[in-house]
């Protein structure tokens, strides 16, 4: 008994994600591709391979016309097609009525301060209401869920783009690995059974086969990949000969740790010289810009050497492009520019590599020298002077940007903050948050704090944000070109 050796497997699998999964099941999904051709000898004895399909999958049925992923809605998931075919809403996409979302409607001055009588007695309360939805959307119950379906199929198909997925087809992948918003809806076409596959048992898929990596990576370049460059301004004006040509030559990489917060008390405690060097380098200053670098997914630094630390330049999330000034100099002048920046990963980032040959060959020569002026603003690039975009960086002071950083706060879409010096701590804003949410504050005026400036544990940026009319010092107000509620300075 003394050589027992106990197997920590993760927490997690205490509640299995299908909890109707049996053997039987985990066997059958075994024997399937992709899974029959990975080596479970790759897997380590607290997440095998069958541990993973028996506690991070799932089997779910469903019908025609089921919904079942929104665009919009952030993913937790990826999806296997067992049987039957689903399709994928291109373009525009549905309007969100038929996606089961109804716009708030919003409160007046005089129906907000008749909601001061209206409240309820109790701390915390909650009413259910009953759902609307728009003509030829409906609502089911299935196993133990409400499901949208869309009534008719025909016409769906008939007004809106689509591309069909079949038996083995991978989808939502990309949501699932970096938890972030679906980019398009999903339903199902006739009968349909799908592998619903967890995200945290999806990267370990992912990570502890390469064969597998390589099988999502292709199914992406077929599928989505050129949407993606289509999306990039530099490749937009293309045509689809030459985006798939670009396609099939875009190289994915991957850096860094999708689980980035198990080591975050680490880092955010360490000095930030320490810090930058801990971070995943992508490409190094004074690199041969060997590739156009687009950011997929996770966050990423541009720094700077800068005596013996380094210069924190700018940060560079989802759609950005790294090394594009560099690439356009050597295309275009006799001289030659290495990289005049380093790129390393927050976290995580996910990337895709556009070689520099293809961009000179295909892109370059399709673009005006008005074009490409606009592309690189600055003419003269040095080592003295950064080369990204720094207009919004310069807006906030370094060590706010390096706060906002350690804590993460970067990964978000949107935040809160408030300036201290101009807030008086009255709670006037939570109050009129619980009375305008039957008594279930979205807002706690608590969080972390640089300087004068506090960031927001939660905020959920209300169409009606009452906090406004209950704030005495005019603290409070919506930025106009995201709408988002802020707490705000003149100062600032």
């Amino acid at each position: 008994m003394d050589n027992v050796v106990k197997i920590q497997r993760p927490q997690r699998w205490d509640t299995p994600f299908g909890v109707d999964m049996d053997e039987r099941d985990v066997g059958d999904i075994l024997a399937l591709e992709p899974f029959s051709g990975m080596d479970p000898e790759r897997f380590p004895a607290s997440q095998s391979l069958a541990g993973i399909i028996r506690n991070d999958t799932r089997i779910v049925s469903y019908r025609d016309g089921d919904i079942i992923v929104r665009k919009g809605d952030y993913g937790n998931s990826a999806f296997l097609i067992l049987e039957g075919e689903v399709r994928v809403v291109t373009g525009q996409g549905l309007p969100e009525e038929m996606l089961g979302r109804t716009a708030e409607k919003q409160k007046g001055p005089l129906e907000s301060i008749r909601q001061l009588w209206r409240n309820s007695i109790y701390p915390e309360i909650r009413i259910p209401s009953k759902k609307s939805h728009a003509q030829g959307t409906g609502r089911r119950e299935s196993q133990q869920e409400v499901r949208i379906f869309l009534q008719d199929v025909p016409a769906i198909l008939d007004k809106h783009g689509t591309v069909s997925f079949g038996v083995g087809e991978t989808f939502g992948e990309i949501a699932a690995l970096a938890r972030t918003r679906r980019t398009a809806t999903v339903f199902a076409q006739g009968e349909a059974k799908l592998l619903e596959i967890r995200w945290q048992g999806f990267r370990e898929l992912r990570k502890r086969d390469e064969g597998y990596r390589k099988h999502v990576d292709t199914k992406y370049r077929e599928h989505s990949l050129q949407t993606h460059l289509q999306e990039t301004p530099l490749f937009r004006h293309l045509d689809k000969n030459t985006l798939d040509s670009i396609a099939n030559e875009t190289l994915f990489e991957t850096y860094g740790n999708f689980d980035w917060h198990t080591s975050y008390k680490r880092d955010i405690e360490s000095r930030s010289v320490e810090q930058v060097t801990r971070e995943p380098i992508i490409v190094e200053e004074g690199d041969y810009p060997d590739g156009l670098l687009l950011i997929r997914s996770g966050f990423a630094r541009v720094s700077q050497v800068m005596n013996h630390g380094h210069r924190t330049i700018e940060y560079i999330g989802k759609g950005k492009v790294f090394g594009l000034r560099e690439i356009i100099h050597n295309w275009s002048s006799d001289d030659f520019l290495p990289l005049q920046t380093s790129l390393r990963a927050l976290g995580y980032a996910d990337i895709l590599r556009v070689p520099t040959k293809i961009i000179e060959e295909l892109v370059f020569p399709t673009l005006s020298q008005s074009m490409l002026k606009e592309l690189m603003p600055r003419e003269n690039i040095t080592i003295d002077k950064p080369t990204g975009d720094v207009s919004k960086a310069d807006r906030i002071e370094p060590g706010m940007l390096e706060f906002l950083v350690e804590h993460r706060f970067i990964n978000g879409s949107a935040t809160m903050l408030i300036d201290l010096d101009n807030c008086v701590r009255c709670d006037e804003c939570v109050v009129a948050c619980s009375n305008a949410h039957n008594n279930n504050p979205r807002f706690n005026r608590h969080g972390p704090r640089y300087d004068h400036f506090m960031v927001a544990n939660a905020c959920m940026h209300c169409a009606d944000p009452v906090c406004m009319i209950g704030c005495p010092t005019g603290a409070i107000h919506r930025a106009s070109a995201e709408g988002q509620v802020v707490f705000f300075s003149e100062k600032t």
